[in-house]
């Protein structure tokens, strides 16, 4: 068990509190299931980019999914071999292309011809040859919040299979661009199995015709999304995801690729904050507490679910809303919630919230942003300090 009070007098509120542990046994689960076959479980580093995180999850042999030269950056100074990194994303700027072609990484993910045309360009100018992956929007609804779908043609990721199969034959006969892989990613936090399986075979499907006018697919990258629960969500098993993948490769020799976030640490992490008081408005009931919006922002967001609980308190329970002290409406961890009466100096704990919590934090208000801390074999360490006002202004100047 982890002692919450004990961390919150360590390290002071709010705070984020990592079970690396955990983590641990989630990779394992995803390494397992897809053992069948060779694989590659390449975490992706936007769910929560602290460098320990990264480094750890490298010792077990994960790759790395970037979406920012930053992140590529990251990965490469947590530990992740070049020859596992990825660097996806919609919007790439000439400068982080040049500079993952210079990084030899696995390969860049490529969302339209226009970004194509400009890798093609960029590798010309370097006389390199480019190792591409194409990112294919199979048009399947995954079934899951509109702001994290996007498998759909109205989302703004990939390619239909018309310009996907246009951009392959023109990289395979570039001396440029090197198209080792193919890619798909339908949405995040999936909880249906068919949505999945039939984006596959689509892609699958295309892997073949490829293959039939000689381009050598390698990679096949699967994406990410697998769901976690929040409240009660019925969630997918990692085999019967890999098995949903594997039924649509008959025939296909390809490495596969998972690029996992949320599996991976979302259920790893905790969010600590305090009851400063509570007020009552009309017979509106908010507890107050010091952590805000600008900490973890998915609540106001997404209006996402976190189980929130008061540590040690119990009974008489009435519906609240846990608020912070952030000057939006917006700020809230939730919303009519039954909970016990509080006192100034309660511990609430904001469970799931490993993934998109602390990299979506922001100095809105000027606030600083939390603390990290994770857990491993019962042991804590600090592993990202709380910012001070002096971090938060050393790169601003004044006009005198």
């Amino acid at each position: 068990m982890i002692d919450f009070k004990a961390l919150a007098e360590t390290y002071d509120t709010p705070l984020y509190v990592y079970d690396f542990n955990h983590i641990s046994e989630q990779y394992d689960k995803l390494k397992k299931a897809f053992s069948g076959r060779k694989s590659l479980i390449s975490y992706a580093v936007k769910a929560n980019s602290n460098l320990s995180v990264i480094s750890h999850l490298a010792k077990l042999g994960s790759g790395a999914d970037c979406v920012s030269i930053g992140e590529v950056r990251r990965a490469l100074m947590a530990g992740v071999p070049k020859y596992q990194i990825i660097f996806s994303g919609v919007g790439k700027r000439d400068e982080e292309i040049k500079e993952a072609l210079e990084k030899d990484i696995l390969l860049l993910n490529l969302e339209s011809e226009a970004e194509m045309e400009r890798v093609e360009a960029i590798a010309v100018q370097m006389g390199k040859c480019a190792r591409i992956s194409i990112r294919v929007n199979p048009n399947i609804d995954p079934k899951t919040h509109p702001y994290i779908s996007t498998g759909l043609h109205e989302n703004k990721f990939g390619v239909d299979l018309e310009t996907a199969k246009r951009m392959y034959i023109h990289a395979n006969n570039s001396s440029h661009l090197d198209p080792v892989g193919i890619h798909f990613h339908i949405g995040s936090q999936l909880t249906e199995l068919e949505p999945i399986r039939e984006a596959s075979m689509i892609v699958a499907d295309l892997v073949r015709s490829l293959k039939a006018i000689k381009i050598d697919i390698k990679f096949f990258d699967i994406g990410g999304g697998l769901g976690v629960v929040y409240d009660n969500e019925t969630t997918i098993e990692p085999y019967d995801y890999a098995q949903a993948v594997f039924s649509t490769l008959y025939g296909l020799d390809v490495t596969l690729i998972c690029e996992p976030g949320r599996f991976m640490v979302a259920n790893a992490g905790w969010f600590l904050t305090r009851v400063l008081y509570e007020k009552v408005n009309e017979g509106k009931r908010f507890i107050i507490v010091d952590g805000g919006m600008n900490d973890l922002l998915r609540p106001s967001l997404y209006n996402a679910y976190h189980k929130v609980e008061v540590l040690g308190k119990s009974g008489n329970e009435s519906e609240a809303d846990v608020v912070g002290p952030v000057c939006e409406s917006g700020d809230f961890f939730a919303k009519s919630r039954l909970l016990p009466p509080t006192e100034p100096g309660d511990l609430v704990i904001v469970h799931s919230a490993g993934a998109y919590g602390f990299v979506m934090a922001s100095n809105y208000n000027t606030r600083p942003r939390p603390a990290e801390v994770a857990i491993e074999d019962g042991q804590p360490r600090c592993i990202r300090q709380r910012e001070t006002f002096e971090d938060l202004i050393r790169l601003e100047t004044m006009c005198l």
